[in-house]
């Protein structure tokens, strides 16, 4: 994918596995991600920050487990607490307007995906787990060492392990991208995408979804990006503000909320 052409990944919610049927009636096993409400909540410029880039949001958070910075930030984008914010770098052209939402129209069928994602994680670990180890002999002179990783160093000189060394240890938890998942469907009413095999993550896990960086860019992926479509002028006239209300943030909306919840 060419850089003229990078846009802005997505932030979804893993929700389990299933699987659906092809055309042949071939059963696919398919990741099923949803998204909630993926909303831009700042923008990145060359000229004031030296690189372009969009930051998402994504989930609804408590205005209690929002740091007071993080508050200002929201309330200066006029946009809900988020539980998860990501930036995306894009190109120039692909830059998007704070408070935009994001849909699941921004990837299409049969597209390329590269998705990023927490690993689960598996605790202590031997080298055979942990490292696809082959173990030692299962006869011929081995004695309760047979799942052991071996020998570890060299002789005097180094005279130690060296850093990195593949051994025992803490296996999973980790940062972990899959490249070239293929999108089988989207469901724009329900906020759904369908991704063909395994994605990296527990159940309820954020995930990002990017185009794919080994593959040519989608011929009908949506440029600068798949926005959802917003209110009709005249439905945006009927829920518009009276003259001289006091009008809040949804920030400050959400506060006054809670203050009232614990009243």
């Amino acid at each position: 994918m060419s850089v003229e052409r990078q846009r802005t990944g997505l932030i979804a919610r893993k929700e389990g596995m299933t699987r659906i049927f092809d055309e042949d009636g071939r059963h696919v096993p398919v990741t099923v991600l949803k998204l909630d409400e993926c909303q831009v909540v700042g923008v990145r410029t060359e000229d004031k920050d030296g690189y372009t880039a969009v930051a998402l949001g994504a989930g609804k958070a408590k205005i209690k487990r929002t740091s007071k910075a993080n508050r200002g930030v929201f309330a200066k984008a006029k946009i809900e607490p988020k539980k998860k914010v990501v930036e995306f770098r894009v190109a120039n052209e692909n830059l998007l307007e704070i408070g935009a939402e994001l849909s699941v129209n921004h990837f299409v069928s049969g597209q390329f995906v590269d998705v990023t994602a927490t690993s689960k994680g598996k605790g202590f670990a031997g080298a055979m787990k942990r490292h696809n180890f082959g173990g030692m002999r299962a006869s011929h002179g081995v004695s309760i060492s047979h799942r052991a990783h071996g020998s570890t160093g060299q002789c005097q000189d180094p005279g130690r392990v060296f850093k990195g060394k593949k051994m025992a240890g803490h296996m999973g938890d980790e940062r972990v991208t899959t490249q070239n998942l293929q999108i089988v469907a989207v469901d724009e009413e329900d906020g759904l995408i369908l991704i063909k095999g395994a994605v990296p993550g527990a159940k309820s896990g954020w995930v990002l979804i990017n185009d794919a960086i080994k593959k040519p860019a989608h011929k009908d992926a949506p440029l600068p990006a798949g926005i959802k479509e917003t209110a009709t002028p005249e439905a945006a006239k009927e829920e518009a503000p009276v003259e001289g209300a006091a009008s809040e943030t949804p920030v400050e909306e959400m506060q006054a909320t809670e203050e009232k919840k614990e009243d």
